[in-house]
């Protein structure tokens, strides 16, 4: 019998990659912007977003690009970057940040992403999901059981134990950050080529 679990945590597939990718299917990415921002910091790297979609993607065909996070309507920079996000492959749904007693800024779209996870079910085959938030942990376990299959994406130590024993793949940011992180030197943005990016969403 396969250990899984343990496959899990030594970050093993239980497929091969290349029987990974004939069974992805349509794919649908879901991204926690916050998540994945200190994710990077504890790496000590800044995503290439574009780096990071076609990484995600894999080659195949993607339905959609959700973009998660939450704003400060006052910093032109952020809303720089967010602009940029929205003409690059990413659909970003955002929510203003609300400040806490210890004065501190946060914005939760847990809901949001699990709602768009359920809502979409039927128009993809699998969910990438970048976060290790456990509180996520319900709504993969319920698109799963739609018939969805679920890769988390997120650093071990930022990630739930709940969240990886629900997926059907977990894969660990830190071995796959030199394919995600921006190169320091002389880099520009370049538009996204080579990406199916399915425009229709068949109804339901």
């Amino acid at each position: 019998m396969l250990n899984t679990s343990s496959a899990f945590e030594n970050n093993e597939s239980v497929f091969t990659p290349q029987q990974v990718l004939e069974n992805r299917g349509r794919v649908a990415i879901f991204i926690d912007g916050s998540n994945l921002f200190y994710a990077a910091l504890q790496l000590g790297i800044e995503i290439d977003y574009t780096k990071l979609l076609c990484r995600l993607t894999a080659g195949s065909r993607l339905l959609r690009s959700f973009f998660y996070t939450g704003v400060d309507r006052t910093n032109e920079k952020q809303q720089g970057f967010l602009l940029w996000m929205r003409r690059n492959g990413y659909r970003v749904i955002s929510k203003d940040l609300v400040q806490l007693p210890d004065g501190s800024k946060k914005a939760n779209l847990d809901v949001e992403i699990a709602v768009d996870m359920m809502s979409l079910v039927g128009s993809y085959d699998t969910a990438v999901l970048v976060s290790g938030d456990g509180d996520l942990a319900y709504a993969v376990n319920a698109v799963s059981y739609r018939g969805v299959r679920v890769e988390v994406v997120s650093l071990r130590s930022m990630t739930s134990d709940s969240l990886i024993n629900v997926a059907d793949r977990y894969i660990d940011l830190d071995n796959v950050k030199e394919d995600i992180q921006k190169n320091p030197r002389s880099y520009t943005y370049r538009p996204l080529s080579g990406i199916g990016v399915m425009d229709d969403i068949p109804p339901e």
